[in-house]
């Protein structure tokens, strides 16, 4: 194994990103912030802010595939150095003043090989070098980056071992996307049954028109019309009627406006409580440790955390609770609980009152209502909280119990497979992240990768 400068390796050299206030912001062309080089290390067609540039921009300050992507700044160490790579977008692209282009050479070098190295341990430590620490950030800076040492080998060797770690990122990705395809559409069903009440408007409309209400919510249920209704499987056009049979067929006026007639007006605090406990610090690990910083938005679930608290002990949380991150405006981070540890005091976390209806508990505390409502009532200058005693009075249309529960076991399924395919992609990411050091510090041989041993 050799070493070269990084500068060896440039088809032109590195560039910082271009300066456009938010004033300016909103049209033009895409730019990638600091927000998705830490959100997407892969950049594939992912949305992003516009900015207008200027003829002499566009001609120095667009990426192309292959880019690296480097953070110049960071509030924490870690993030300090970041490498991100662009690979593709239907439009032009350019990237802000905090981020460091990168274009290597592709005859001598292949981008997605320094990508993976930068992201392996041995590239972080390699990057950790050159980070100057400030009083209220890190960074690094161009001029140091193209002088560090990076390994270098035959570049046929390199596009294989891109290719087979490429493949396993891949494969981690198949995985999310099937993941954020079953929680939308636990997400849909939950907003057709309990926001938009749509099973229990098709009856009252298949009533007044003289069909049959039963039929009318089947078709409400489950998106089909009545003559596909008859060409069902026979156990499935049963389980379409017995769901349908769950939902009444009047509305009544409340507090909240019309609800299906039996429901109730309820509060949070009538379907779950708060948890308490504590947990010791040092029982603790960074794959167990919840903070706002390593919940991810959108149900995406939660990432290891940057570091442990330096405080002795910190609130517990235990499997099958609802974690919410109570930062403005980071209410939109939700995650359900597929094992047990600690979390800050910026998580709350939420028993469900009725084990059989934590899943329904999830969704609700997903609706926009809820995180508007966490956002008109939250307190406080610098960083806004949750107010705890307003979150407890937020009221919702609540179905009976017969009705919350037959969701939460329709739904039970997905999450279950949702835990499995995470765990999955838990694995092939330790397999990715241990691959290229184990390659570079010759306990895997190169030629076992390249002939598939």
């Amino acid at each position: 194994m050799i070493f070269k400068p990084f500068e060896d390796l440039f088809e032109i050299p590195l560039r910082n990103g271009l300066t456009k206030p938010k004033v300016v912001r909103g049209e033009g062309y895409k730019m990638v912030n600091m927000g998705e080089l830490f959100a997407v290390p892969r950049m594939i067609n992912i949305p992003m802010d516009r900015v207008p540039l200027l003829p002499r921009e566009l001609e120095t300050s667009l990426l192309e595939h292959g880019d690296l992507l480097f953070a110049r700044q960071s509030l924490v160490r870690d993030g300090a150095g970041q490498c991100s790579i662009f690979l593709f977008d239907d439009e032009k692209v350019c990237f802000e003043s905090h981020l460091i282009r990168c274009r290597l050479d592709k005859e001598i070098a292949n981008p997605l090989f320094y990508y993976y190295f930068f992201r392996s341990s041995i590239g972080k430590q390699t990057i950790d070098a050159i980070i100057e620490q400030g009083a209220g950030a890190a960074g690094i800076r161009g001029s140091d980056l193209a002088k560090i040492s990076v390994p270098y080998v035959d570049k046929t060797i390199q596009d294989t071992i891109a290719e087979q770690l490429s493949a396993i990122d891949d494969k981690i990705e198949l995985n999310r996307q099937i993941n954020r395809t079953l929680e939308q559409i636990a997400q849909t069903i939950f907003k057709s049954w309990f926001v938009d009440f749509e099973p229990v408007k098709a009856k009252i409309e298949g009533k007044a028109a003289g069909r049959d209400p039963e039929r009318a919510a089947m078709c409400a249920i489950s998106g089909k019309c009545e003559s596909e209704l008859d060409q069902l499987p026979s156990e499935q056009h049963q389980q379409l009627a017995a769901t349908a049979a769950l939902f009444t067929d009047e509305q009544v006026e409340s507090e909240l406006g019309l609800i299906p007639e039996g429901w109730e007006v309820k509060s949070i605090t009538d379907v779950s409580t708060f948890a308490s406990g504590k947990v010791d610090v040092s029982a603790l690990s960074l794959e167990n440790y919840i903070s706002t910083e390593n919940m991810l938005e959108n149900k995406g679930g939660v990432s290891s955390a940057a570091s442990l608290p330096t405080v002795a002990t910190v609130p517990s949380f235990s499997k099958g609770q609802v974690l919410i991150s109570n930062i403005r405006p980071y209410f939109k981070k939700i995650w359900l609980a597929r094992f047990a540890g600690g979390r800050s005091n910026d998580v709350l976390a939420f028993n469900a009152r009725e084990r059989d209806c934590t899943e329904f508990l999830y969704n609700l505390l997903y609706q926009d209502d809820f995180f508007e409502f966490m956002m008109r009532t939250s307190k406080g200058a610098k960083m806004p909280r949750g107010d705890k005693d307003a979150i407890a009075g937020w009221k919702f249309p609540c179905a009976n119990h017969e009705l919350r529960s037959f969701f939460s076991g329709k739904v039970r399924p997905y999450y279950s497979y949702i835990e499995s395919l995470n765990a999955e992609v838990h694995q092939l990411s330790l397999t990715r992240d241990c691959l290229l050091p184990k390659l570079l510090s010759g306990e895997i041989k190169i030629n076992e990768v390249v002939n598939g041993d």
